[in-house]
């Protein structure tokens, strides 16, 4: 079976995100003054082969984990979608 995966990697809260802050301070010179709490991520999406739905999310979660988030700094959430 085919599987969508979509990995949404986002700073931890805790985490300073300086790339948020300059572009929620260019949003309210902009006129946009009820934004606040920008943060910045990355999205991967990918297609993987797997036998079934859990196969596939314990891959992609395995990825997120070695590779496509630095766990140190950065969250990670998975979507997958079954591809016919």
């Amino acid at each position: 079976m085919q599987f969508k995966a979509k990995v949404n990697v986002m700073p931890q809260k805790e985490i300073l995100d300086p790339q948020g802050k300059a572009v929620e301070q260019a949003m309210k010179q902009l006129g946009f003054s009820q934004v606040e709490n920008v943060r910045i991520g990355k999205r991967i999406e990918f297609i993987l082969e797997a036998t079934n739905k859990e196969s596939a999310r314990e891959k992609v979660n395995e990825a997120g984990k070695s590779l496509l988030a630095n766990l140190i700094m950065e969250d990670f959430e998975i979507e997958l979608e079954e591809l016919t």
